[in-house]
Order: C-alpha cells, then sequence, then structure tokens
C-alpha cells in the first residue's frame, strides 16, 4: 500500500515540475521565419534571438494556458493530499486521502488533456499551414510527458485505496 503511494508521490512530483517547466517555457513549437529560426510558447515567441509577449487574446492560447495552469494546481492539490495519506489514511470512514489524491491526478491529467489537444489541434490545422517548416518542440513534449506521470500517479493512488479498502473491509469480518 505503501510503496503503491510512494510511486504515486515520485509520479505526482515529477509530472508536476514537468507541467510548470511546460507552461512557463518558449519552446512549444520551432519554425523557420524569413531565412531565422524562431520559436514560441504559451507566453511569448522568440524570432532573431529577441523575444516578446504574445499580446494577442487567442482563445486557443487563452484555453491552453488556462487548463495547462489549473492541471499544475491540481496536481499540486493532489500531491498535498498523497502526503497527508502517508501521515494517517484518514479518521473519517467516508473519506479516504489516497482516493481523494487519486482523483485529484486524474483530474490534472483531464486538463492537461484537455490543453494539449486544444494546441495540437489548432497548430497542425492552422499554425502548420500558416508555416511550411515547423516542428512541436520540447515544452510541448514536456507537457505530454507530465499527462502520463499525472495518470499513473493516479493509477498508484486508487491501487493504494483499493488495497486499504479489501484490508478493511477482510478485518471487519
Amino acid at each position: 500500500m505503501y510503496s503503491f503511494m510512494g510511486g504515486g508521490l515520485f509520479c505526482a512530483i515529477v509530472g508536476n515540475i514537468l507541467l510548470v517547466v511546460s507552461t512557463a517555457t518558449d519552446y512549444w513549437m520551432q519554425y523557420r521565419l524569413s531565412g531565422s529560426f524562431a520559436h514560441q510558447g504559451l507566453w511569448r515567441y522568440c524570432m532573431s534571438g529577441k523575444c516578446y509577449m504574445q499580446t494577442d487574446s487567442i482563445a486557443y492560447w487563452n484555453a491552453t494556458r488556462a487548463f495547462m495552469i489549473l492541471s499544475a494546481m491540481s496536481c499540486f492539490a493532489g500531491i498535498i493530499a498523497g502526503i497527508l495519506s502517508f501521515a494517517h489514511f484518514s479518521a473519517f470512514e467516508r473519506f479516504n486521502r489516497s482516493f481523494a489524491a487519486g482523483i485529484m491526478f486524474f483530474v490534472s491529467t483531464l486538463f492537461v488533456l484537455l490543453a494539449m489537444a486544444i494546441y495540437t489541434g489548432v497548430t497542425v490545422n492552422f499554425l502548420g499551414k500558416r508555416f511550411g517548416d515547423w516542428r512541436f518542440s520540447w515544452s510541448y513534449i514536456l507537457g505530454w510527458v507530465a499527462l502520463l506521470m499525472t495518470f499513473f500517479a493516479g493509477i498508484f493512488y486508487m491501487c493504494a485505496y483499493r488495497m486499504h479498502e479489501c484490508r478493511r473491509v477482510a478485518g471487519t469480518r
């Protein structure tokens, strides 16, 4: 039970770090523009060694930003619940902290999936046609890796919850 929670906590911490790094960095997409390389993230775009803020309020950028921030926040809440579940499972019969942590990690997974799907769809269908020579870059890839880490954190915590419930039910017989 504690090994599942430890594995889940490790995946969650790594996933949350990756979410923050992915959200904050400027390498979601790289492309060639007027003979020089350029790259952009959710907050800034850089051309010819100079970076500029994304001042346009474009819906897909705002949605991607919002979902990435919500994902990091729910993952952080899951980490807090996961740490608290180590202290003691719960004094309440109906509430289990490992179950709550698992749910928070799955919510984080859903948010990052929505963010990545929105960004991918718009980039491939709109920006990909505008820039001929382009590719997704490492910040974008970190977002997908963070999705996997938060998903596995949720799986680990649900397994820990299931093991706790099986022991509790077997102990009451």
